[in-house]
């Protein structure tokens, strides 16, 4: 598979889904797309600079203003159409994931199917968007709930799922009756593109106010000109703890609405009961798949003592068998890493963990994969640590695992919380106690805590999201459809009488 051949069917599959690649003369700014199956560039498409970002936004608001006063169940019309264009353009659209981010086909379509998920969810969520009656302590009183629209809905969507998380949050946003502007990564222009011309065609086929939904494809540089903009009343993030730590300090400066999913440094603990079998596949898929470039991923296994050693060997040896190469081959289970930057920080970790007194079982090394010399394959590496050590606290976003171990399960309760991060977590054990402990309050500390499966793969129908320094905020299933609303708290008085609460009397 040849740069010339991605781009081809890149432009093919684009053309599919309604997108016109126009001439660049005169475009205000451009980015490139590539693909990391090569490492080359494939062709450059038009971009918006802060200007055109502060029009977009403009546009959205305009559009809000329209778009919130249409019943919700009928803003749901809009959305089960476009999951019908995605289901309609899934092969289309998994061939542009592919070749943007390099995921094998499986996880490719996968993706999309999430989409097209989170649009059943939404369309049913939108005869769903209840609130409270309270009982008033006033005679002739009713205390009610109500939620309303916020406004504009920034999305800020990461590399490694460059639709999915963006459809949980515009399939919600635009039920709950929000606008949405759109910056995806400057690393998947392409994808965006599609999607938001199937949007494109879905508004129109529904009637829906145009500019409901506005894409901004922009350099990293002109994040700040939606984040700081106070039209934008949420902004949802979606990257790492560095650019989370830049955003939500500046939306909560304007006292805006911050929706942040950042990075992962996730734990699966293996207990003297559990499957071990069930163990290893779990731990192989969370660590590997996604050339370990999920926030998810698996970083570290806390092993006890007792069975540390056979687990070890049984992750060495699939490791060492897996298939690297590109997603074009159907045998292929670990794509390319996005860029050489991302390898390097991986072998910089894998070089810190072994100067701390870590030993690399496996993996770690660069594989050639004929006609890809500028891509990045790597071997999946397998690290055993004696200590939770520095480098071990932090997350290297790529296919490296460290295995620990522990003696009592407090002691690997007390390991896997020792990080600053707190998305996802699990348990493999066979002992109820243990499996209850650690979903209680005194267990987990995550988001996302598991038992008898992995730290990724999560379903659309519970709320996703993490704390601590993952940002906790919560997208996708579950009542996370609230992020996207304001509270309205209501008194309704049907008497003749003015009474006040608390039994005060001004009269």
């Amino acid at each position: 598979m040849t740069t010339a051949d991605l781009s081809s069917r890149a432009r093919i599959a684009l053309t599919a889904c309604g997108v016109t690649i126009p001439e660049l003369a005169g475009a205000p700014a451009t980015v490139t797309a590539r693909s990391p199956i090569t490492g080359a560039d494939l062709f450059p498409v038009p971009a918006c600079d802060a200007a055109g970002m502060a029009a977009a936004i403009d546009q959205a608001q305009a559009a809000f203003l329209e778009w919130r006063t249409v019943p919700a169940p009928v803003r749901g019309f809009l959305i089960k159409a476009y999951g019908r264009l995605l289901e309609q353009h899934k092969e289309d659209l998994a061939d542009l994931v592919a070749i943007e981010v390099g995921k094998i086909r499986s996880e490719a379509l996968g993706e999309v199917q999430e989409m097209i998920d989170i649009c059943d969810f939404a369309v049913g969520l939108s005869r769903q968007l209840e609130g409270r009656t309270m009982p008033s302590e006033r005679p002739g009183h009713r205390l009610m709930e109500t939620w309303h629209p916020r406004g504009v809905v920034g999305v800020i969507s990461a590399f490694n799922f460059p639709v999915a998380v963006w459809a949980w949050n515009t399939a919600l946003a635009l039920v709950c009756g929000n606008s949405v502007v759109w910056k995806p990564s400057e690393l998947t222009p392409l994808t965006a593109m599609a999607c938001s011309a199937l949007m494109d065609q879905a508004i129109a086929a529904q009637g829906a106010p145009e500019g409901i939904h506005v894409l901004a494809v922009a350099e990293r540089s002109a994040g700040p000109a939606l984040v700081s903009n106070p039209l934008v009343a949420v902004v949802s993030a979606t990257g790492s703890e560095r650019m989370g730590a830049e955003v939500g300090p500046q939306v909560a400066a304007r006292f805006g609405h911050a929706i942040l999913e950042l990075g992962g440094n996730n734990a699966a603990i293996v207990a003297p009961s559990a499957d071990i079998d069930l163990a290893v596949r779990g731990i192989v898929f969370a660590a590997a798949g996604t050339a370990g470039q999920r926030c998810t991923s698996l970083r570290r296994v806390i092993a006890h003592t007792s069975v540390v050693d056979d687990l070890v060997d049984r992750i060495a040896a699939v490791y060492a068998r897996l298939t690297v190469g590109t997603p074009e081959d159907a045998g292929t289970l670990v794509g390319p890493l996005i860029s050489g930057a991302s390898f390097d920080r991986m072998q910089a970790a894998i070089a810190e963990a072994i100067s701390a007194g870590g030993t690399l079982v496996v993996g770690g090394e660069r594989v050639a994969v004929p006609g890809c010399e500028d891509a990045y394959y790597v071997r999946p590496a397998l690290v055993r640590m004696p200590a939770q050590a520095d480098v071990v606290r932090r997350e290297t976003f790529a296919p490296l695992l460290y295995v620990l171990t522990y003696e009592t399960l407090d002691e690997a309760i007390a390991l896997q919380n020792g990080v600053p991060q707190g998305l996802s977590s699990s348990i493999f054990t066979l002992d109820q106690r243990e499996a209850e402990l650690f979903m209680s309050a005194a267990g987990s500390d995550c988001g996302i805590v598991n038992v008898n499966i992995g730290t990724s793969g999560a379903e659309i129908g519970g709320a996703f999201g993490g704390e601590k320094t993952t940002g906790g905020g919560r997208e996708s299933g579950s009542d996370a459809w609230r992020g996207y609303m304001r509270r309205a708290t209501n008194t309704i008085n049907y008497s003749r009488e003015l009474p006040l609460a608390q039994g005060v009397n001004f009269g």
